[in-house]
């Protein structure tokens, strides 16, 4: 697997996660009620770009604490139903 595969990879595991809910992390959080389950991935993105900014400045585990802020970021796309091409495609629109 290419590197640039690992994203689609993850997003995929994540659908089915949110499809057909397992005993792990990703589906406990997205199954929780609707208001309830939006507000706990906001509150980790919200850590999670919290813990980036300090990891910067302090040179210290930037890319563990940014790949926690782009897994988080891209739970609540899954939750929201955002398809990955769509993510893709305004990356590709950005682009030119």
């Amino acid at each position: 697997m290419g590197n640039d595969e690992i994203i689609r990879e993850v997003y995929e595991v994540l659908e089915s996660r949110r499809d057909n809910p397992i005993d792990s992390y990703t589906s406990k959080i997205m199954q929780d009620s609707d208001k309830r389950a939006e507000d706990k991935i906001l509150e980790k993105i919200s850590e999670e770009a919290g813990e980036v900014i300090i990891a910067s400045k302090n040179d210290e585990n930037l890319i563990y604490e940014s790949v926690d802020l782009i897994f988080h970021t891209l739970l609540l796309l899954v939750y929201k139903g955002v398809e990955l091409d769509d993510i893709f495609e305004e990356f590709e629109r950005r682009r030119k």
